[in-house]
Formats: structure tokens, sequence, C-alpha cells
């Protein structure tokens, strides 16, 4: 059974354009639990865009699943993990003038950094995901980091126009699993994953979980959260055995 971890960023975003308190995103998460997501993922960003420390501390203390922190590795953030205690920090690139992640973190560049930065999440016995993209290059940095878990960026995929060029991304996240699954990382998916192209992501044996926050959002504008979460869990399950 694969499954599933709701992004609440997407419900932050609705609050924060009116700087009010509602729709609250610990609401969501609590909700989203109740119909079926495995786990609830945040990201802490920066510039406080959209999910606050507020809303990462108690959806912390309330949901009955597991917290998936996705920050920058910096040391605020650090000191933020090391006080919440999620059961895993997913590690990503940030840029401020960004509207969502573009891509996935270079482990080349800053593999001395983040191999550091990884053993300290180690040392407070939290689960350590790196977001990169499908390249198998990156995958076996990521081994040599250390990684508990691979979460592999899905855009290219996802927004890829042809059947060509979709098969042709299909065929790199593939791979990159069966790369990570080898070595002994677990595999996760994300960014841009909807209704409409999760099916085929959903047959790679290898992936363990997806991470979707704005398709599910959406479809919850229109058929009510509880729904949503239910039709997305339908979709990356109906043919898995």
């Amino acid at each position: 059974m694969k499954k599933l971890s709701l992004n609440v960023d997407h419900v932050a975003t609705l609050r924060e354009a009116r700087k009010g308190s509602f729709p609250d995103p610990v609401a969501a998460a609590l909700i989203a639990e109740q119909w079926g997501a495995d786990s609830i993922t945040t990201h802490l960003r920066e510039d406080r865009r959209h999910i606050q420390d507020r809303d990462v501390e108690m959806i912390s203390k309330l949901i009955q699943t597991s917290l998936n922190l996705e920050m920058a590795a910096t040391e605020e953030m650090l000191k933020i993990a090391y006080s919440i205690r999620p059961k895993m920090v997913t590690l990503v690139p940030e840029k401020r003038e960004e509207i969502t992640t573009e891509g996935g973190l270079d482990l080349i560049l800053a593999k001395d950094h983040l191999t550091q930065f990884v053993k300290n999440l180690h040392s407070s016995n939290i689960k350590v995901s790196l977001f990169i993209d499908p390249d198998i290059d990156m995958i076996k940095v990521a081994h040599k980091i250390n990684a508990d878990i691979i979460e592999l960026h899905t855009g290219s995929y996802a927004n890829a126009i042809s059947d060509q060029d979709k098969y042709k991304e299909l065929l790199k996240i593939i791979d990159s699993a069966k790369t990570a699954s080898r070595l002994g990382m677990r595999v996760h998916v994300g960014h841009g994953i909807n209704y409409h192209n999760v099916a085929e992501l959903a047959q790679i044996d290898e992936i363990e979980e997806f991470a979707i926050g704005h398709s599910i959002i959406s479809q919850a504008v229109f058929v009510g959260l509880p729904q949503a979460v239910k039709e997305m869990k339908s979709a990356i399950n109906s043919k898995t055995k």
C-alpha cells in the first residue's frame, strides 16, 4: 500500500491572502489524516510566506500520524527541527523569488555542508530526506551523504507536453528510484503530481510515498477535503498489490 503525505501549505496560502486565521492548515491536517492521509507535510520557508512557526508546532503536537518538515539547510531551521522533533525532515532548495520549489538540491555543490547537516539531524533521531532531481549522479551522492530517503522532483514529468518527453522523464524517475532502492534508500516523489498523471508513477514499485499538496487542495474546493484525500489515496493505490 503506497502512502500519501498531504502538504497543507496551500491552505496556509489561502489564509495568508487575507492575513487572517482561516482557513487553518492545522485543521486541514487533522481532517486529512482522518480521511486517509498517512502523514502531513509542511514547508516552513525562510520568509514565512505561508506556513508559520505556530502551524508547525500545532500540527506536530496534534496529529496522530507523523510530520514531514520541509526546510532549507540553514542554522535557523536546524534549531526549529531540534525543537519540534518531526519524524522526518526533507531538505529542499529555497529561493525567495520563486513561487514554488523549482528543482532539486545540488548535492554535489553542497555535499560537505549537507553531510554535516544530515549528521546533526540524525543525532536527534530525525530521519532525513533529500529533495533531488531524478539523476543517477545525485542519487549516488545522496547515499554518500547518508540520506535515509530521497524525494524525487517530478516537476519535469508533470510539466512535459509531448508523450515522448513525458516518457523520457518517466524513465529517469524509474531508473533513479531503482538505483536509490538498491543503495538502501527509501523513495518518495513530489511536485506537480495530480489526479491525472499519478497513475504511471503509482506503478513504480520502489516509490513508497507521494507528497502532494496543490492538486488535492484545489480539488477540495469543489468536493471537500475528505473526498479529495480519498480520491487521491484511491488513485495511487488503484492498481497496486
